[in-house]
């Protein structure tokens, strides 16, 4: 039995929403997914991408956000925890959040490519 009320569905869909907004007012890098992620999902329409391209599209953005958003709450969580003070251990625990980010990114950029440059090749054809 949990000390805390039970919220039900619409509550945890509130809070969850609350989070969402809470990264993006709170973190820059998140926006700038976010703003890449349209761009780029506009230039797949543009480009007459089929469903299964701009699903694919959409999960990679969608991993690349989510790891952003657990980088930010390990980090927040972290600096909570320690007060903010200086630690080793917190600093590296910061570090391989931020390294799986940056991999994240990394792959949806290879996956981009892999997805945009026969279309835009076959455009000066």
């Amino acid at each position: 039995m949990s000390k805390f009320k039970s919220q039900g569905f619409w509550g945890t869909f509130l809070n969850a929403q609350k989070g969402l907004r809470l990264v993006l007012k709170s973190e820059v890098n998140i926006r700038i997914h976010f703003c890449a992620a349209l761009l780029i999902l506009i230039f797949a329409v543009c480009l007459n991408f089929s469903i299964t391209k701009i699903c694919i599209l959409l999960l990679t953005i969608s991993g690349v956000i989510c790891a952003e958003m657990v980088n930010s709450a390990l980090e927040f969580s972290l600096d909570a925890m320690y007060k903010n003070k200086y630690s080793k251990l917190v600093g590296m625990a910061k570090d391989i959040a931020a390294g799986a980010v940056m991999f994240t990114t990394f792959i949806a950029v290879v996956i981009g490519f892999l997805l945009f440059l026969p279309p835009i090749i076959d455009l000066f054809r």
